[in-house]
């Protein structure tokens, strides 16, 4: 309860009171005077209700603004985190194809070097395949 709801509440009983005292002494000044203060302070009391609301809609929006930049920090620290995940199981999976591709062409090599004419005899195949297949007559 803020001071415009207190003293609208005083005022308005206040008003009563000038209202009622008039109509029992029959002048119609005192009435009019009160009915006047009792308007006044039902209009101060309103005010001051809404503005109450106000304050709690505005602390209200204030929270949750903090709530939703809270959220978005931590959404971004997480996605941050997810892609350093994602960035050293690729590096990881990089390195463990790259070392394969390099073993396993050590072993072809090797077995070049071991089946020198049936690597050749391969190899002339296939460049009489390809010569075949790209050339303009069949």
């Amino acid at each position: 309860m803020n001071r415009d709801q207190i003293e609208g509440g005083f005022r308005n009983l206040k008003g009563r009171g000038r209202t009622a005292l008039g109509a029992v002494a029959g002048r119609a000044r005192p009435q009019v005077e009160g009915a006047y203060e009792q308007v006044a302070g039902v209009a101060q009391a309103a005010y001051g209700r809404t503005r109450e609301r106000a304050e709690d809609l505005y602390e209200d929006g204030y929270r949750l603004a903090d709530e939703a930049a809270s959220r978005g920090r931590h959404l971004r620290d997480e996605a941050v985190e997810r892609g350093r995940h994602l960035h050293d199981e690729a590096r990881t999976r990089g390195r463990h194809l790259h070392d394969e591709a390099h073993r396993r062409g050590r072993a072809l090599a090797v077995r070049t070097e071991e089946n020198r004419g049936t690597t050749l005899a391969l190899v002339a195949a296939t460049a009489f395949g390809l010569g075949w297949l790209l050339s303009r007559r069949r």
